[in-house]
């Protein structure tokens, strides 16, 4: 049976995905990761990671045109697919469910959201 649920970092990584849209490469979801994380990632860690959520079914992609500014090589792009943004939808709202419950958070609505 194929794994259908997402580890942190697959999610961040599919997340990534969307924000970049058009320009969601390897090279610059890893960039997008230490910008917004202020951690470096490894550029392999992204490429297997793509490659577990493209065998999950979650990503797709396709190659880029070729560019000058590569030497003439090709980009491989990432698009989310339908079940990529159900497990993300399902993954975000587990976590608000499960910060519902913390005590301290659902004493404080305006914090859940």
């Amino acid at each position: 049976m194929k794994e259908t649920r997402l580890g942190d970092f697959e999610e961040t990584i599919l997340l990534f995905v969307g924000i970049l849209d058009k320009d969601a490469y390897a090279f610059k979801i890893a960039e997008e990761f230490k910008t917004q994380t202020e951690r470096a990632v490894s550029i392999g860690a992204v490429h297997s990671t793509l490659n577990r959520l493209t065998e999950k079914g979650f990503l797709k992609s396709e190659m880029g045109a070729s560019t000058a500014a590569r030497g003439g090589r090709r980009k491989r792009i990432y698009t989310i697919t339908a079940s990529g943004q159900k497990a993300l939808e399902q993954s975000r709202d587990f976590k608000i469910s499960l910060w519902n419950q913390f005590p301290l958070f659902s004493a404080q609505p305006e914090l859940c959201t």
